[in-house]
C-alpha cells in the first residue's frame, strides 16, 4: 500500500509499531519487508499502553502526530478488497484534508 500511496503523491508514511513483550516476533515480521518497524523499550512511553491499542490496530495520525482514526486489521482484514480500499481511502482522506 505504501507504494500505491507514493505513486499517488500522497504524503503518508506507514510504520509498524510493536508492543513491549512481543519482541520475539520482530524477525519474522520484518523479514522480506521494507516498512519501518519500531520497537519501544520503555514501558513509561509505550504507545500500546498510553494509546489503548488493540492487537492489529492501525492508528492514523495527522501532521501534528495527533490520532485521528483507527482501523483494526483483525476485524477488517486486508485480504478483503473492500477493507483494503477502505483503509487506503482513510489514509488518502486524512493526508489530503
Amino acid at each position: 500500500m505504501q507504494n500505491e500511496l507514493d505513486a499517488l503523491a500522497v504524503d503518508v508514511r506507514i510504520h509498524g509499531l510493536n508492543g513491549i513483550g512481543y519482541e520475539a516476533g520482530n524477525a519474522s515480521v520484518t523479514t522480506g519487508r521494507d516498512a519501518p518497524w519500531l520497537q519501544p523499550t520503555d514501558p513509561a512511553t509505550d504507545p500500546w499502553s498510553t494509546w489503548n491499542v488493540a492487537y492489529r490496530d492501525v492508528f492514523i495520525l495527522d501532521e501534528q502526530n495527533l490520532h485521528v482514526a483507527t482501523f483494526n486489521l483483525t476485524t477488517n482484514g486486508l485480504g478483503t478488497q473492500a477493507n483494503y480500499d477502505a483503509l487506503k481511502a482513510l489514509l488518502v482522506q486524512y493526508a489530503t484534508d
